[in-house]
């Protein structure tokens, strides 16, 4: 049994709350869906961490002068190690590790960032933390790493789970090493609902894909019709919650495994924990870093922290 098999049958078990995992979205198609996600006008966060880089990642090399390689958990297309990568390479040769777990996305990521000079690329398919230790291993004897974890994606932690993240993140780390991390912070309710829902439905697509793909790989039965994109604001917690609910009781089988689903309920396929900036502090210093420089987007509330190890 694949882990992926292994881990969708243990979140479709749980009770009261079904879940499936979010870092299965990212499939080819999914991956294809998050970047269309990203241009929306409804979700700003992208190009909120977008701009921000640009005004500030020149400063980068500046802060860490002896850095050897850059690595970036979740790369994605590498687009925004594009905004980062060049101030770097300019002053010395520079080795790049995206880490990412779609095949599809390393490649354009290769593709797109390959003709930078003085850059060499070691694409790592693995999870952020494996594929971090494997990165850290490439610095030269006197240089330095920068870790970049950017977009939001430390919101889709529960708050003790991220920490902990960070924690194993710092383990990989030396004295002279940073860590460059984007959140979204708390903004108007509708505001950020807006985000997970557009009009045009594609994070609704996104969210459907996720049930595709178990049908694709795993033989699943989901009747994608039998069911409804929800993203709701869970405000005591500061998260968005997606979820996919069932519109009639069905039961749905993945080879030898079944499960029902009664009307209404729901599968939680996703948190997004939003943030304000002493909370990002303070889960910082918890796991062992010291905030250095904290810069915030007045269009889109959007942070970046750039942090050092305590």
């Amino acid at each position: 049994m694949t882990q992926f098999e292994a881990d969708v049958r243990a979140g479709l078990m749980k009770v009261p709350q079904k879940e499936l995992y979010s870092k299965y979205f990212y499939d080819a198609l999914g991956t294809a869906l998050f970047d269309a996600i990203t241009l929306l006008p409804e979700y700003g966060l992208t190009r909120a961490d977008t701009r921000l880089l640009r005004k500030h990642a020149r400063e980068l090399p500046g802060r860490m002068p002896n850095v050897s390689v850059v690595v970036e958990l979740g790369a994605g297309s590498g687009d925004k190690a594009l905004e980062i990568l060049p101030h770097f390479v300019s002053r010395r040769p520079i080795t790049y590790c995206p880490i990412d777990v779609s095949t599809a996305a390393l490649i354009r990521c290769q593709r797109d960032l390959d003709h930078l000079d003085n850059l060499k690329i070691a694409p790592i398919e693995h999870s952020y933390i494996e594929g971090l230790t494997a990165a850290s291993q490439l610095r030269r004897a006197d240089g330095a790493v920068l870790v970049l974890f950017l977009g939001s994606s430390i919101g889709n932690f529960d708050p003790p789970v991220g920490e902990s993240f960070l924690k194993s993140v710092r383990k990989n780390l030396r004295k002279d090493d940073a860590v460059l991390l984007g959140a979204d912070l708390v903004k108007p309710r509708q505001q950020m609902l807006r985000a997970y829902d557009d009009e045009l439905g594609l994070t609704a697509a996104f969210n459907f894909n996720l049930l595709a793909r178990i049908n694709r790989e795993l033989g699943g039965t989901f009747n994608l019709e039998g069911f409804e994109h929800e993203a709701r604001y869970n405000e005591a917690e500061q998260r968005i919650e997606m979820h996919l609910r069932s519109t009639a009781d069905q039961t749905v089988s993945i080879k030898d495994f079944t499960v029902s689903l009664k009307r209404g309920e729901t599968i939680w396929t996703e948190s997004s924990y939003k943030f304000r900036p002493e909370q990002l502090r303070a889960m910082a210093e918890n796991a062992g870093f010291v905030p250095e420089i904290q810069w915030t987007d007045p269009e889109w509330p959007f942070i970046q922290t750039l942090m050092r190890p305590a």
